[in-house]
C-alpha cells in the first residue's frame, strides 16, 4: 500500500516549482511531518536540494526510461515511514517524449495517472492576471484522466492582482493552495537552485530555510495534505536495476564525479556487490580490491587543471587498466578517460589516456534527449546487444575519437544516431547516462 502522494507540477519550466517543492518539503519537515520525496526524470541536481530540505534520501521517477517495476519499487522504497509523498514535475505538465518508452512518455502526467496522483499546478501570475484561468482550464481539462487538485499562484503582484486572479478561479471552480508574492529572496534563491550543484552552495541551508517560512505562510499546508491520497502498488521481490559492473566497484565520487542515480547503486548491492567510493579531486585512489570502477557524469572541465596534476588518480587507474579490470566512464567520467579535454577558454588538459578521444567544451553545444542504447561489443555492462534506455545531456564536442564504439543508439524518436562511446580492451565509456535495461 502507498502513502498519501501529491505531484507539483507546472505548465512550464521557469515558473518556480523547484522554489516552491523545497520550501514545501521543508515547512512540512519543520512542523513534525515524515516526509520523502522524488523528482520526475532524468535530473541529477535537483534531487540533492530534495534531500537537503528533507533530510532524507530522494529518488528519480521516469516513465520513458524506468521498466515499471521498477518505477513501483522505487516508489514502494521511497514512501517507507512516509507521512507524505512529494513528487516534483519536470517542464510542463504535460511535457515529454514524442514517443512512449516503458510505459509513458517520460512527462509528469505520465506519473501522475500511473500513481492516481492529484496534480498542484504552480502558476507564474507575473505577466498575467484574468488568463490565468483561460491557461489552468485549459490544463484542467486537456486529459481527464489527470485530477488537477488545484494550483499555487507565483510571482503575485499585489493583493488587488490576486483578488481579480481568484475571482475568475473561483467562476471556473478552481481551488488555490496560495498565493506566494513577488520577492527577491525567492529570486535569488531560485537563481541557485538547479544550476548550481548543492554541495557547491555555501549558504544553501539558509535559503532552503528562508523559502519555507514563506511557503508556510503563503501556502495552505493542511488542504495539501488533505488532497494527497494513496495508491496500492505490490512490491516486486527480486531487483531490477542494472547488474553490477563486478564484485568491487570503487566509485569516484566528488564535486567532479556526482552525477549518480541512487537506484543503480542500490541495485548493484542489492545483487551482492561492494562499493567503495574515492575522490579523484582529493588525488585518491580506487580501492586496490575493486575489480570495476565506475567514474560517473559531473563537472570535470571545472576542475580539468587540478585532475590533470593528480598523479595518484591518474596512475591508480593506469595501473588498474593494465590488471584488465573494467573501468566506466559516463559522460564527465568519459571525458576524463580519453587523451585530452579542452575547456572553454581553448586551453588543452591531459587526461588519463585510457580511451583514445579528445572532448572540448571551446564550442559549446547541447546534446539533449532520452536515447536508446545497443552494445556493439562485449563488456561487463552485458554481451554484444545488450539494450539501455539513457539520457544524454552535455555541452562538450568530440574533436577526436578513433577505436571501437560501445553503443549504436536511437534518439525518443527511434531515429537512428551515430554510433557512440569508446572501448580499449577493458575500459570503456560515453556520454550516455544509463538509466534501466531496454
Amino acid at each position: 500500500m502507498g502513502h498519501p502522494s501529491v505531484i507539483i507540477a507546472a505548465p512550464s519550466s521557469g515558473t518556480g516549482k523547484t522554489t516552491v517543492t523545497l520550501g514545501m518539503i521543508r515547512a512540512f519537515r519543520d512542523r513534525g511531518v515524515n516526509i520523502s520525496s522524488a523528482k520526475i526524470g532524468p535530473d541529477y541536481i535537483d534531487p540533492r536540494f530534495h534531500e537537503m530540505a528533507g533530510n532524507r534520501r530522494c529518488i528519480n521517477l521516469d516513465s520513458w526510461s524506468m521498466r515499471e517495476r521498477l518505477f513501483e519499487n522505487l516508489v514502494l522504497e521511497c514512501q517507507k515511514n512516509s507521512d507524505l509523498f512529494i513528487i516534483e514535475g519536470v517542464m510542463g505538465l504535460f511535457d515529454g517524449a514524442a514517443e512512449q518508452g516503458a510505459f509513458g512518455n517520460g512527462s509528469t502526467a505520465s506519473v501522475a495517472k500511473k500513481l492516481q496522483t492529484p496534480v498542484i499546478l504552480v502558476v507564474d501570475a507575473k505577466s498575467q492576471a484574468q488568463s490565468v484561468a483561460a491557461l489552468v482550464k485549459g490544463f484542467r481539462d486537456h486529459d481527464p484522466n489527470l485530477n488537477l487538485a488545484g494550483i499555487i499562484l507565483n510571482r503575485v503582484g499585489s493583493d488587488r492582482h490576486a483578488q481579480l486572479i481568484k475571482k475568475t478561479l473561483d467562476e471556473e471552480n478552481i481551488f488555490i493552495f496560495g498565493f506566494i508574492p513577488r520577492c527577491k529572496e525567492l529570486e535569488l534563491a531560485s537563481r541557485y537552485l538547479g544550476l548550481v550543484q548543492a554541495l557547491e552552495l555555501k549558504d544553501v541551508e539558509k535559503h532552503i530555510a528562508g523559502i519555507a517560512k514563506i511557503i508556510d505562510n503563503c501556502i495552505d499546508m493542511d488542504a495539501v495534505r488533505k488532497v494527497a491520497t494513496s495508491q496500492t502498488m505490490t512490491r516486486q521481490t527480486s531487483s531490477f536495476g542494472i547488474e553490477p559492473l563486478g564484485q568491487h566497484i570503487s566509485i569516484a565520487s566528488d564535486a567532479a564525479f556526482s552525477f549518480i542515480y541512487p537506484h543503480i547503486i542500490e541495485s548493484w548491492r542489492e545483487n551482492g556487490a561492494e562499493i567503495a567510493t574515492f575522490s579523484p579531486l582529493k588525488d585518491e585512489k580506487p580501492n586496490p580490491n575493486s575489480d570495476a570502477v565506475y567514474l560517473p557524469g559531473g563537472y570535470p572541465e571545472l576542475y580539468a587543471d587540478q585532475l590533470a596534476h593528480n598523479r595518484n588518480f591518474f596512475n591508480s587507474l593506469r595501473v588498474s587498466a593494465s590488471q584488465n579490470k573494467f573501468i566506466f566512464g559516463e559522460c564527465g567520467g568519459y571525458m576524463v578517460l580519453g587523451d585530452y579535454l579542452i575547456d572553454q577558454s581553448g586551453n588543452r588538459h591531459e587526461m588519463l589516456g585510457l580511451l583514445p578521444l579528445t572532448t572540448s567544451f571551446e564550442n559549446k553545444k547541447l546534446s539533449l534527449g532520452y536515447r536508446t542504447a545497443t552494445t556493439v561489443c562485449k563488456t561487463a555492462l552485458g554481451p554484444i546487444g545488450t539494450r539501455f534506455r539513457c539520457h544524454e545531456f552535455h555541452y562538450a564536442s568530440i574533436v577526436s575519437s578513433e577505436g571501437e564504439n560501445l553503443f549504436e543508439v536511437e534518439d525518443a524518436d527511434q531515429t537512428q544516431l551515430e554510433p557512440v562511446g569508446s572501448k580499449n580492451k577493458s575500459v570503456s565509456g560515453s556520454f550516455m547516462h544509463l538509466i534501466d535495461y531496454r
